[in-house]
């Protein structure tokens, strides 16, 4: 049966017929764009044309764009690829790593700690999860800019929706002359992503997260930064072999045109009010619902996701609270979906501070751009119920 209310787009969001049929009109086509001959050439163009739309989109030249297989190997790319390609030629065994990234960040970082000699330094989020830049200042200060190989953080939390101070951020480390990784993907169509307006040397983008298919991701090289490969045989991007999906980029190129204003990388205003008045409809609705629930992340909605509303309840159990609403025709999660299935409790809001009890009450409710007002409604209408079942079960 299909979710009366599907409120889970940070997992991934559908894609709309239009969309669908530019990527199945790709899908026809065929040509390797690496081939010489007519039908390769024809392939190539498409993809150069998308290419092209997907860098704009972002604010990046076309040929900083690496086109890559989602934004799990965007992120592994940066951080591995650049962690090696700075070890040329000098010692620099540091990567800063914000507290509550996403576990693509997370467990690249550990594995270069446990296989490649990094030394992880943790930086951490204030109460609202952002990093300051006084903190960043101070971490590259005390562990000396020249032992530093990258620092990286998210542009917006996936879990909780705080949106970082990028610009400020990437200036200090800049200034130090240290690499910077930006996790772009919860971000992209629902705040303003320009990598050149930022100054950020790397940043990771996904298509799905924005009604583009699954598996289709992207990479910002920037021109000043190198990067060494994962994989190799053939060259075909700057530090990516492999064929390139044509019809994968067409399609994200067609999902991006949909939430961005044409030719630019301003989110319309159209898209991004549906998704704060749907939000706000949210949070509204919720504390009316339990006024002990607490919003986590800013209150402020310029300072948050447009499409994200986080909630701790009190006394519940984050998994019994999605079993439960599940049940009755809504989708919503706990948080990431890369860690589906997996009991343990946030470990963005425990980087918070938050103590584990209040941490394991958690649900995450995230927009798209085929979301509706009934929607919403429905879910508030099976809240009062679950959230009793849930306190009656308790916590165990």
């Amino acid at each position: 049966m299909n979710a009366y209310a599907y409120l889970d787009h940070a997992a991934t969001s559908p894609m709309s017929d239009g969309v669908l049929e530019a990527y199945m009109r790709a899908l026809r086509e065929v040509g390797n764009p690496a081939s010489t001959h007519g039908h390769g050439q024809r392939a190539l163009e498409a993809l150069e044309a998308a290419r092209e739309r997907i860098a704009a989109g972002v604010g990046c030249d076309a040929a900083e764009l690496v086109l890559t297989g989602g934004g799990t190997e965007s992120i592994n790319l940066a951080v591995k690829g650049a962690f090696w390609s700075r070890q040329r030629g000098a010692d620099r065994p540091v990567v800063l790593v914000a507290d509550g990234e996403h576990h693509a960040t997370i467990e690249a970082v550990e594995w270069l700690r446990d296989t490649q000699g990094a030394e992880l330094v943790w930086l951490p989020l204030d109460a609202l999860g952002r990093i300051t830049p006084a903190v960043l200042a101070e971490a590259i200060r005390e562990c000396g800019p020249d032992r530093i190989a990258l620092v990286s953080f998210l542009w917006a939390n996936n879990e909780i929706g705080t949106l970082q101070p990028v610009a400020e951020l990437c200036a200090v480390a800049r200034a130090a002359g240290v690499p910077t990784h930006v996790d772009a993907v919860a971000a992209l169509g629902q705040a303003r992503i320009d990598v050149a307006a930022v100054g950020a040397d790397y940043l990771s983008v996904s298509a799905h997260k924005i009604g583009g298919p699954v598996g289709v991701g992207a990479l910002v090289v920037g021109r000043r930064v190198t990067l060494e490969p994962l994989f190799h045989g053939g060259s075909q991007q700057r530090g990516r072999s492999g064929t390139q999906d044509v019809a994968g980029a067409v399609a994200f190129a067609a999902a991006l045109d949909e939430v961005l204003e044409p030719g630019g990388s301003a989110p319309l205003g159209a898209h991004v009010s549906h998704l704060t008045a749907l939000r706000d409809r949210i949070i509204a609705g919720v504390q009316r619902v339990d006024r002990t629930a607490v919003l986590r992340g800013p209150h402020e909605s310029e300072a948050r996701l447009a499409g994200n509303a986080h909630f701790t309840f009190p006394g519940c159990q984050g998994d019994s609270l999605v079993y439960l609403l599940d049940a009755g025709g809504v989708s919503v999660s706990v948080g990431s979906a890369c860690r589906a299935g997996v009991a343990e409790t946030s470990h963005v809001l425990l980087a918070l501070g938050l103590p584990e009890e209040e941490a394991a009450g958690a649900l995450r409710f995230t927009l798209g751009g085929a979301s509706e007002a009934r929607e919403i409604d429905a879910l508030l209408a099976a809240l009062p119920d679950v959230l009793d079942r849930a306190r009656a079960a308790g916590l165990s």
